[in-house]
Order: structure tokens, then sequence, then C-alpha cells
């Protein structure tokens, strides 16, 4: 029987950076699944506050060399990986000096959003598409966890769905109490035209916030699951509205809930 395949993308992996919700989870939720047979992949930003030298990364020289184009500018795509010996896993690294060199994740050292997270955002999911699609590895589920993974359903349902290895893939997003204050930039929505949206697609892109990322998210997937015990009203409403397949939170009950979970949409 061949193994279904589970691709996560994550914004923040615990041991790379601190623990909570979002880190936690992506780090032990993919073990429990390679662990239950199922074939994981995962994803991450590089962002410059990794130490590379204690995780030991290395870069990936036959998935680096490309180049994405974002806001009208070429930017070269770096792919390193590292283990987590605990777990028998990889973890591959999205990486752009451009993006990711700084020493912090998606504030300065005073707490201030950065202006380019819509651009960081948007080169991570291209990234991770373009690295998977390199490796030849067709996932049956793409776990999208963290609001910088958030315009991945959006490009993969609009440019992506009828390559040959996401054509039967499914798409779960996890929703956290983990939001940003502000909006993202406002050229936003003339990024997303560069890259082929119409206005109608974009209705609503002006004022960009983690409310409106969330539901971005949540129009392009196929299931949500909660991610935190305590959601915010509004996406608890998102959520409700959808329609869609959920999975409330499960703490730590990562075979005896999400297996099953992910195994309905493997039988669509």
């Amino acid at each position: 029987m061949v193994k279904k395949r589970i691709l996560y993308v994550s914004q923040e992996i615990t041991p790379y950076l601190p623990e909570n919700d979002l880190s936690k989870t992506s780090r032990f939720l993919p073990q429990a699944m390679n662990e239950s047979g199922i074939d994981v992949r995962l994803f991450m930003p590089r962002f410059g506050c990794i130490n590379e030298r204690r995780h030991q990364l290395h870069e990936v020289i036959r998935l680096s060399g490309m180049n994405l184009i974002v806001n009208d500018i070429d930017q070269p795509l770096i792919i390193k990986v590292a283990s987590i010996p605990q777990a028998r896993m990889q973890v591959y690294f999205i990486d752009n000096e451009e993006y990711f060199k700084r020493k912090f994740t998606t504030e300065d050292k005073k707490g201030d959003f950065y202006s380019d997270n819509d651009e960081r955002a948007l080169f991570f999911c291209r990234g991770v598409i373009e690295s998977v699609k390199k490796l030849g590895w067709s996932p049956d589920v793409i776990h999208c966890n963290g609001w910088m993974a958030s315009f991945l359903p959006m490009y993969l349902k609009k440019f992506y769905h009828d390559d040959p290895i996401f054509e039967k893939t499914k798409i779960v997003v996890s929703l956290y109490n983990q939001s940003f204050e502000g909006t993202l930039s406002d050229g936003l929505t003339d990024k997303l035209k560069f890259d082929g949206y119409s206005e109608e697609e974009l209705t609503g892109f002006e004022k960009v916030d983690y409310k409106k990322l969330a539901e971005t998210a949540i129009n392009y997937s196929d299931a949500v699951i909660k991610g935190s015990t305590e959601l915010d009203a509004d996406l608890l409403k998102l959520i409700e509205d959808s329609k869609l397949p959920t999975l409330e939170y499960a703490d730590g009950e990562y075979k005896e809930q999400y297996k099953p979970f992910y195994e309905t949409l493997f039988e669509e």
C-alpha cells in the first residue's frame, strides 16, 4: 500500500523558534503522523535568529538556484535542511538574504512590524510550492500553520490546480491565537496583480489584516483546524460561515484526533 503524504508548511517550528501553540503543534504533529505510517515533509522560513551551526543547517544544492519574482524583482531562492534526530524527520528552510537574514522574525527589535512582511510571506509560500515541485513529491494534504502560510492555498488553487504534483492535493489550514497588529503593506494588491490576480479576485485586499489573511486561507482551503484553545470571535465566525470540515482544538492528541480527520480528506 502506498503511503499517504502530508506536507506541513509552518511559520514556526520548535526547537528552531520558541515554543507556543503553533511551533509545538508544527513539531510534534508531523512526528505523530510519521510514526503512524504517513510520509511527511516540513517547511518553514529560515529566520535569521535561527542558529545554523547549533541546528546543523546545510544548503540543498539541487533545490536551490532558482529565482522567484516578487514585486517585479528577482529574488534568489535558497533551500536549507536540518534534521530533528529524536523524530527522524527533516525540516526544509526557505531562505533569501533580502527577506530572512535579519535577526528577528516578523517584528524588529523595537517591536515594529516589518513593512515587507507581505513580500516575505509571498516569497515563502511560492518558495515552498516550487521546492515541492522540484522534489517531485506529490502531497495528498498540505497543512498550513501560521499567517505567513496564508497565501499558499490562494496560490495553489489559482496557479497550480492542474499541475500533476498538486492536482489531487487537499489543503488544510490551522488557525491560532497568534495574530499581528495593523495591516500588511498597502502595495500588496499591486504585487498580487503582478502575479496574475484580477481586480475581482482581490476585492477587500486594500487593507489586509490578520482576519483578512485567515479569511483568504479559509476560502481556498478544504478543511479547517482550531489550533488554539481560544480563538477570536471573528475567526470563529469565519470558520462557522465556511461550512468546511472542522477539527476542534486537540491538545497533543495527534494520533487520536488528527489522523482520523486527515483520513476523511484522503478518502475524498
